[in-house]
């Protein structure tokens, strides 16, 4: 053992060491804390490419001189759903210069449907600079409404949906903190049994967290990243949960062969980081593969995410060692553990367990259990069968909005398209060429010119659908626009507008699948090839852990529709839950395997492995428990999104954690025993420390 890997360790657990390693832990946690408390992550979350045609004619809309106006709906209906009387309208009529004169901005006089059930005014309001200050203009909008006897009123179309989504994260984040420490306060209580021990992992990671929360915020800020916090919190909390799991696990078995306290935790830190490293960095570059995404919340999501990790990596391996050292051996009161080890002083094998029985009895018929295994996961993949992929605005929302129920009702009784038009902007030359051009198209109730650029060069033209925003028909009819307007000739007409993001998100979304996927199995088996000197056993276990995600997306999507009424996934779900899958579930392959060749070097392949599930079966499926509820934890968040990448990947983790790792890859060892770590022979080779 170098003299390196050994003075690191010594000085992180030695009296002085300690104390000074925590002096220094916590200098670095204010200084940067406080250097970078005034900045916050953009706010921005656009969904479609940046260069996609939504993309480029968002940038050719702010050119127009009323750039900062958009328009809402209100919609009104009788509570009784009866049909509008004329008092009813009277009423209406007199809302209009109210608006008027709350948004300084001339709204139209109430439409009624043809079936008398409804009506509309449409009015323009003046956006805000980013989400949050427009979330503010229509929640003052809709509290400037009046209560009309007999009357509902919404506040329904783009802006207002876009306000709903940010309204609906206020608070959110805490509530998800709030929910995420007191799931991995629980569950540390019960795998510890100590009113002590569960404290200090706890601490370290609750403070990486924050810190990450800065950190992030900064580096959003510096490359102009959208992303989601709550995933990264998520993702530290879990994360830094497992590999202070990973680590105090090996102490304890380090304690029951040595009396220095110190020593042993010296001794667990030198055994675990080898894992604990490789299987951070397996996530953090499968993280960063998402760099090359072209959907900018997905990018952004990918680089902050591995800032995040990276943070709580170094929180586990320097500030919680330390911190246990100078607690010493009684911090895992009244469960303390005393030196039990042979004069060799190593650890004797594990044959009681639960857990050394699971081992033993797959081992013995491995064929059986490895076919089992994976019938199992082949019928959870199923539910992939009849999966579709894109929600509409109104089924994005775990709970509903009240732009969602007025979208339902416009729906019920005008044109779904009213509340989401699509924007087309062209040569003003052409611009009645193209407005003819698209209103002989099936599908369009409508199309007129809105306004022109300052210097006349461009038009904008609202083009009115008679489909729901969202549906299948309502995005070929955004194609079926494009490949009109495309073909006029000097109009370079462009079509745009939220339909066509959606259109645009998808094709985007689906981009990055193709080209994401594959680069995460890619790092994931570069990993694994590295940590294990083998070739076998890092494709046998990839193969095995792509089976466990893709079982996973499927009955987690089998879920969503059926328990939830979810009638598909949402667009980001499949690549996000796919990576977090795969790079997770290879963190468990790593802690797993680790230990199986340490063992194998002594005891051969098979009865390696079995002493590997003996050793890690409990703190590998206590690990796992505590990652899968914290992302359940996602569930408390209003969009549907998060809801169902914390249940898929709660899911997989669950049977990642208790199936595979448990089954499916010792019959494997079973199976290929020593064959499984071609070209080496780890079996007759000297065991060294590690």
């Amino acid at each position: 053992m170098t003299a390196t890997r050994t003075r690191l360790p010594y000085r992180l657990t030695s009296r002085r060491g300690a104390w000074a390693s925590l002096g220094i832990v916590l200098i670095a946690f204010v200084a940067l804390f406080g250097l970078l408390s005034r900045i916050d992550a953009p706010s921005g979350n656009e969904t479609a490419p940046a260069e996609s045609e939504s993309s480029r004619v968002s940038a050719l809309l702010d050119q127009f001189p009323d750039a900062d106006e958009q328009s809402v709906i209100v919609v009104a209906s009788r509570t009784d759903a009866g049909e509008l009387t004329v008092s009813d309208i009277d009423a209406l009529d007199d809302l209009v210069p109210a608006l008027d004169e709350h948004t300084g901005l001339e709204p139209s006089p109430p439409s009624v449907s043809d079936d008398g059930y409804a009506a509309v005014i449409v009015t323009p309001i003046n956006v805000g600079e980013d989400n949050a200050e427009t979330a503010d203009i229509v929640k003052d909008l809709r509290g400037s409404l009046p209560d009309i006897d007999g009357l509902a009123l919404q506040v329904t179309g783009g802006p207002a949906f876009g306000a709903d989504i940010t309204s609906s994260f206020d608070g959110a984040d805490f509530t998800l903190l709030i929910v995420t420490i007191l799931i991995v306060a629980l569950l540390l209580i019960i795998t510890y049994r100590s009113p002590i021990l569960w404290l200090l992992p706890l601490v370290v990671v609750a403070f990486a967290d924050q810190l990450a929360s800065k950190v992030t915020g900064a580096v959003g800020s510096w490359l102009d990243l959208q992303f989601d916090a709550g995933i990264i919190s998520v993702l530290v909390f879990g994360a830094g949960t497992n590999y202070a799991l990973l680590l105090i696990s090996r102490y304890r078995e380090e304690l029951a062969v040595n009396d220095d306290h110190r020593a042993a935790l010296s001794a667990a830190w030198r055994k675990t980081v080898p894992a604990i490293v490789a299987s951070n960095v397996t996530v953090v570059l499968a993280l960063l593969t998402l760099a090359l995404a072209v959907i900018p919340g997905t990018r952004g999501l990918g680089i902050s995410s591995a800032v995040g990790l990276l943070i709580a990596l170094a929180a586990v391996l320097f500030a919680l060692p330390p911190l246990l050292a100078v607690c010493g051996r009684r911090v895992f009161w009244p469960f303390v553990p005393k030196p039990t080890a042979d004069s060799a002083g190593h650890a004797a094998p594990s044959r009681g367990s639960v857990w050394h029985g699971i081992a033993s009895g797959v081992m013995k018929r491995p064929a059986v259990s490895l076919v089992g295994g994976l019938a199992l996961l082949a019928v959870m993949a199923t539910g992939l069968l009849g999966t579709s992929v894109g929600l509409d605005q109104a089924e994005k929302f775990r709970v509903q909005s009240e732009s969602a129920v007025g979208l339902e009702v416009l729906t019920d009784h005008f044109a779904p398209g009213e509340s989401q038009p699509i924007f087309i902007v062209a040569a003003s030359d052409q611009a009645d060429e193209v407005v003819d051009a698209v209103t002989d198209l099936g599908g369009v109730v409508r199309a007129h010119p809105t306004g022109e650029t300052d210097d006349g060069a461009l038009t904008r033209i609202m083009v009115t659908g008679e489909y729901a925003p969202g549906t299948t028909e309502s995005l070929d009819l955004v194609a079926e626009l494009r490949d009109v307007v495309h073909d006029i000739p000097d109009a370079d007409a462009l079509v745009g507008g939220a339909v066509a993001t959606d259109l645009d998100a998808r094709a985007g979304n689906q981009q990055d699948l193709l080209l994401i996927a594959p680069l995460v199995l890619a790092v994931s088996l570069i990993v694994l090839l590295v940590l294990l000197r083998s070739i076998v056993a890092p494709v046998v276990l990839l193969l095995v852990n792509l089976a466990s995600a893709a079982a996973a997306i499927g009955v987690g999507s089998w879920f969503s529709r059926v328990l939830f009424d979810q009638p598909a996934l949402d667009l980001q779900v499949p690549l996000l839950a796919f990576l977090f899958l795969v790079a997770l579930g290879i963190d468990y392959t790593i802690f797993l395997v680790h230990r199986a060749r340490a063992e194998a070097e002594t005891r051969g392949t098979r009865e390696g492995m079995v002493q590997a599930v003996s050793h890690t079966g409990a703190v590998i499926t206590s690990a796992g428990i505590v990652l899968a509820a914290v992302f359940a934890a996602l569930g408390v968040l209003p969009l549907v999104t998060l809801g169902q990448l914390g249940l898929i990947v709660g899911v997989g983790v669950v049977v990642d954690t208790l199936v595979v790792r448990t089954v499916i890859v010792p019959a494997l060892f079973g199976v290929l025993g020593d064959r499984i770590w071609w070209p080496r022979n780890v079996a007759k080779e000297p065991r060294r420390e590690s």
